[in-house]
């Protein structure tokens, strides 16, 4: 048994794991315990040993039995797709900037700008900003693809513009 984990914590992280889905949803593991109840408990208790982290409401991220010491890193543009539940947001600013490279320096902040929330948030060391924005500026965010998976980002002519930079 892992070190400080449950035979249900254990159960539901080595499903997950040999599933590989590390993003989850609470409907994958509602089959682990008889009601919601359970299920909440458990939930918590592994967000407090930090092997999971709470994403939105019904998605949580899975921390990897390899990660030494809860220790792990993901990239932030697939965290924020997660995050939103792949619609409704671009990332802009720095970000954005850094992505199509107008800037060298990685920034440490992420500006999301989406019509859902408004505030911040800290995960893996990284602070993500949400920005409210209407669905008529959805439309200058272009899809991109990063290991495996989509993501939306604001439109490189946009930035340029923006940033009052020519782009050759």
């Amino acid at each position: 048994m892992v070190s400080g984990l449950s035979a249900k914590e254990v159960e539901v992280v080595s499903f997950l794991e040999f599933e590989k889905k590390y993003y989850f949803a609470r409907k994958d593991v509602e089959k682990f315990f008889k009601n919601r109840s359970l299920m909440n408990y458990y939930l918590h208790k592994l967000m407090k040993k930090k092997r999971i982290i709470k994403l939105n409401k019904s998605r949580y991220f899975l921390v990897p039995i390899k990660a030494k010491k809860g220790f792990w890193a993901e990239h932030p543009l697939v965290l924020v797709d997660e995050m939103m539940n792949g619609s409704d947001y671009f990332v802009g600013g720095a970000y954005a900037k850094y992505y199509w490279k107008f800037i060298e320096q990685i920034p440490r902040e992420i500006d999301v700008y989406t019509t859902k929330r408004q505030g911040s948030r800290r995960i893996f060391n990284v602070k993500i900003n949400f920005h409210r924005t209407t669905r008529n500026n959805l439309k200058n965010a272009v899809v991109r693809r990063m290991m495996g998976r989509s993501f939306f980002i604001l439109n490189k002519n946009k930035i340029a513009k923006e940033s009052k930079w020519q782009w050759n």
